[in-house]
């Protein structure tokens, strides 16, 4: 399928307004890069994630909702923002759309944006809001559903790798 809008008879698994994701990421902003393991708990409009070392030291815990962000890093520092997308530059050296990317993260385009996705490929292609997602392979979610285990996101100058190793 050639890439452009998606055809009409496309449907993905439904979003889910509750999640808890676990896996590995590393970002890559310019020069800059970081690996890190990750804890998400997603619960409607408000975010938990922690990021860890890969051996498991605490980096940050973010927490959020519309109202704003907060950042803890392990030496005690508290930061606020206004919005996901400048704490996560700040403890990740790079911006992470967090809103759109609880439902990139499952699979699916968040709502209200256009998109384009090109299905019967693998890897499956999925671009909003200037983002490329890139997934490949799945994982069982739960017992009636799969989500996606790999995604590679792109966005000019900046590459967010994940890998899932676990959906709850």
């Amino acid at each position: 399928m050639s890439p452009g809008a998606p055809p009409a008879d496309l449907t993905f698994p439904p979003a889910r307004d509750d999640f808890s994701v676990n896996g590995r990421l590393s970002a890559r902003h310019g020069g800059e890069a970081v690996s890190a393991r990750f804890n998400w708990q997603h619960h409607g409009d408000v975010d938990q994630l922690e990021f860890e070392t890969p051996l498991g030291q605490t980096l940050a815990r973010l927490t959020g909702d519309a109202a704003g962000v907060h950042m803890t890093l392990s030496d005690g520092r508290v930061d606020t923002a206004r919005d996901w997308e400048v704490l996560t530059e700040r403890a990740l050296g790079t911006r992470i759309p967090v809103h759109g990317l609880s439902y990139w993260i499952q699979g699916v385009p968040h709502p209200g944006a256009p998109f384009t996705y090109e299905a019967g490929t693998d890897p499956v292609v999925m671009r909003q809001e200037g983002w490329n997602i890139v997934y490949s392979g799945t994982l069982q979610a739960t017992d009636r559903e799969t989500r996606p285990a790999r995604l590679v996101l792109t966005y000019p100058d900046v590459e967010l790798r994940m890998v899932i190793d676990g959906w709850q």
